[in-house]
């Protein structure tokens, strides 16, 4: 185990920044964004999704009691209900989409002998 990083940290070292920020400029997401980027965004979804959040508040406060970690987990911003939905709504959401796309190619690549890669390759479009 690290004892440096959090686990969830740990889970997002899994995700290509590469790829990511590949999307984001190919979709122009962080046009006139000044302080919140799509990669925080990411993290803080990705978290309440972790964590069965339930609604904006419910991610806003859980991640205040959390402020001390959110540096280490890379959310350098202060993270309010009106950052996310202001987020959530102008955000293209085709950048997300791309990197579902990703991920799910990455687990065909490690599952390729494997009936489960067979379910997953009718998943993404050609």
């Amino acid at each position: 185990m690290n004892p440096n990083k959090t686990i969830f940290s740990q889970l997002m070292d899994f995700i290509s920044r590469y790829e990511f920020y590949k999307s984001v400029k190919r979709y122009n997401g962080h046009y006139k964004v000044h302080n919140f980027t799509c990669w925080e965004q990411f993290l803080c979804m990705s978290f309440a999704q972790l964590t069965y959040r339930e609604s904006l508040r419910d991610i806003e406060a859980c991640l205040r009691s959390a402020h001390k970690k959110l540096c280490h987990a890379g959310i350098h911003s202060k993270v309010s209900r009106s950052t996310l939905a202001k987020a959530n709504e102008n955000r293209d959401w085709r950048i997300y989409r791309d990197l579902g796309y990703m991920l799910i190619n990455r687990a065909i690549e490690l599952y390729s002998n494997d009936d489960f890669a067979v379910s997953l390759k009718n998943i993404v479009p050609k």
